[in-house]
């Protein structure tokens, strides 16, 4: 790889999202999905340059992409319950972005780093800064 496309790719995670929005336009001549976040958009932007830099996929590759998606689409997975946990003194494990994060089921609700919360979708919240359903970040969700 050239020093120039390095840089120019390495520079990306830096970029603030108007700046991305412009590479993006460049890149894609259309504007992105209207709630793709910037970290979503560094890697497709990483790939998008260095395609039109030396080339995308061959076509038998392309080909051979198509039918693995198109087998995946087809299967049907039996879905397996999950225990819901909710039992006092359990602990839930979830590992986000390197670090495990633990939480104890309290009669009372959760206690998360030596904090007592309500619901596991604020505990969530905590953890990522984003909107997410408690029980299925932790995976408690019992599913049908």
């Amino acid at each position: 790889m050239d020093k120039d496309l390095t840089h120019r790719i390495s520079a990306l995670p830096a970029l603030n999202k108007t700046q991305l929005l412009l590479l993006w336009r460049e890149n894609f001549s259309k504007a992105p999905p209207p709630k793709l976040r910037k970290e979503l958009m560094v890697p497709i932007l990483a790939y998008r340059i260095q395609e039109k830099e030396y080339g995308g996929l061959s076509h038998s590759a392309r080909k051979r992409l198509r039918e693995i998606a198109k087998s995946i689409a087809s299967e049907k997975r039996p879905q397996k319950e999950i225990s819901v946990g909710s039992e006092q003194g359990n602990r839930l494990l979830r590992s986000w972005h390197g670090q495990v994060h633990e939480v104890i089921v309290t009669d009372a609700g959760y206690v998360y780093r030596g904090s007592k919360f309500s619901s596991l979708s604020k505990i969530a919240r905590e953890i990522t800064g984003t909107q997410w359903s408690g029980p299925a970040f932790f995976g408690t969700r019992k599913k049908a």
